[in-house]
């Protein structure tokens, strides 16, 4: 007998952690009676996370992220009575508006990527909210002159090590990489690349083009950070001079304004610039499009890239509109299932926690509990030996 079977399928029977914690959860039902609010991407492996809760007994309302929601995703959960409020889009106006739906349902636990629901909640605040967790050092540093308005148990994910080492140095680096290939379909042999940022994802980033025969420069505002790229073999020249020698362009810091429109007349001709940053302002794309040196801009539709011809006669090119390139593509990629299997299974144990009240207000905005880490890793290993 012969069934089409689907990438959700494919992904779920993937994540052997999830699996396993969806079969404990459905016995000890952590969630029963409590609505859960998620604003993360809604693509395959979010599926995932989200039949896990749903197992614990959650009911759960559920948005995405800017340029990253998959229709087919959004029609499964909606399939399986999950709320959904969300739509493919780019519009931030439109987005929000998602966002105040989620958060207008009340949830008893919010499951955050980049601070949305949190701060909608910090600035209307209503009885019931016992906290929850937040996925990104974006949202983390957008939360925390919140802490008094929030006042609530808020466990960080991406202060995790293995968050740190599984998804963003190896998971992150790796499909950033990728996402260049699928974009552009160019090599990287002999490319000249320059990555801003060398936390995590930017270990992993600048690790993976190297490996595929790139020339690969950091840049790092903290000079310890950029002693250690140094201390690693990747060069570490002056912010302009790395801009100007850069056929390749990526950010990955987490914060705004990383390439302006300033830098134009440093920015080689040909040269190509993408962000792997949570929130779509590293690369002022809208400044690059007003310029007055910009007299024309071709945009590939099917592609995700435009480019930016220039009145001296250079050209450059912006993958996906600045927004994170391994999830803003025409064939999205995002982070590999084992590395999302353990980051999801962080998510799951701690929003467990918060709702067994079992982590007090006082610990607003903090790391992932050591013990849960080492539970995490545990069933990990025991699984792959």
């Amino acid at each position: 007998m012969q069934r089409d079977a689907t990438r959700i399928e494919w992904i779920g029977n993937s994540c052997r952690l999830l699996k396993a914690t969806a079969t404990e959860f459905e016995k000890t039902q952590p969630f029963a009676g409590l609505t859960i609010g998620t604003g993360i991407h809604l693509e395959p492996k979010t599926v995932a996370l989200l039949m896990t809760l749903k197992a614990g007994g959650a009911r759960l309302v559920c948005t995405g992220n800017l340029n990253s929601t998959q229709p087919s995703t959004v029609e499964f959960l909606r399939s399986q009575e999950i709320t959904v409020f969300a739509t493919q889009t780019t519009d931030p106006v439109a987005h929000h508006k998602s966002l105040e739906a989620v958060v207008a349902e009340s949830p008893d636990l919010l499951l955050d990527n980049g601070g949305d629901l949190f701060a909608i909640a910090a600035e209307a605040p209503y009885a019931g909210l016992l906290g929850g967790t937040e996925e990104t050092t974006s949202g983390r540093t957008r939360l925390l002159p919140m802490r008094e308005k929030l006042n609530m148990p808020i466990l960080v994910i991406n202060d995790s090590p293995i968050k740190q080492f599984a998804e963003n140095k190896h998971a992150v680096g790796q499909s950033l990489f990728e996402s260049y290939m699928r974009f552009t379909n160019r090599s990287t042999n002999g490319k000249r690349v320059t990555v801003f940022g060398y936390g995590a994802c930017g270990k992993g980033t600048a690790a993976c083009f190297r490996n595929a025969f790139s020339t690969v420069s950091v840049v790092d505002i903290d000079p310890v950070t950029a002693l250690e790229a140094h201390l690693d073999g990747f060069s570490t020249p002056l912010r302009n001079e790395a801009i100007a020698s850069a056929d390749v362009l990526v950010t990955v810091t987490g914060f705004p304004a990383i390439v302006t429109a300033a830098d134009l007349p440093l920015i080689k001709d040909g040269a190509i610039l993408m962000n792997g940053g949570h929130f779509p302002h590293e690369i002022d794309v809208a400044a690059f499009r007003q310029h007055p040196e910009v007299v024309r801009i071709d945009r590939y539709e099917a592609d995700h890239i435009e480019t930016l011809h220039l009145r001296d006669g250079r050209s450059f090119h912006i993958l996906g509109g600045g927004h994170m390139a391994n999830l803003a593509g025409p064939r999205p990629l995002g982070n590999s299932v084992e590395s999302m299997d353990l980051g999801f299974t962080l998510q799951a144990r701690c929003l467990e926690r918060v709702a067994r009240r079992e982590v007090g207000a006082e610990s607003c905005i903090v790391p992932v509990p050591r013990d849960i880490d080492a539970m995490v890793a545990s069933a990990y290993l025991d699984m792959a030996r």
